[in-house]
């Protein structure tokens, strides 16, 4: 299983940024696709969650109105589109794979896989 994560930088405040996660190593359509984000000393943070076949998401309240999960099974990659960031969106993200809905939406699941991450800093 591998995951790479792209698209962070230094956006200023109120700009946008895209996330790519591009996965290899299982059946990517058959898992519930999310996005993490940490910051140090804080525990990582699941932001967004789109079903497998990317009918259904989830976000954080933090992130609610701002960011759009979406996803390309055929192309194993799944998207984070940020708008309207805040220097608190700054973080290390993260996509992980899981393979069942309501244990995501209930941030209960299991998470064994992580990339690299991409750092994202929103600041002026």
């Amino acid at each position: 299983v591998q995951l790479v994560e792209s698209g962070g930088g230094l956006v200023q405040p109120g700009g946008s940024l895209r996330l790519s996660c591009t996965a290899s190593g299982f059946t990517f359509s058959n898992y519930v696709m999310t996005w993490h984000r940490q910051t140090p000393g804080k525990e990582r943070e699941l932001v967004a969650a789109i079903t497998s076949a990317g009918g259904s998401t989830n976000y954080a309240d933090s992130v609610k109105g701002r960011f759009t999960i979406s996803r390309d099974n055929a192309k194993y990659t799944v998207y984070l589109q940020m708008n309207s960031l805040k220097p608190e969106d700054t973080a290390v993200y993260y996509c992980n794979r899981n393979r069942d809905w309501l244990t995501t939406v209930l941030r209960r699941g299991s998470y064994n896989y992580w990339g690299q991450g991409t750092q994202v800093t929103v600041s002026s």
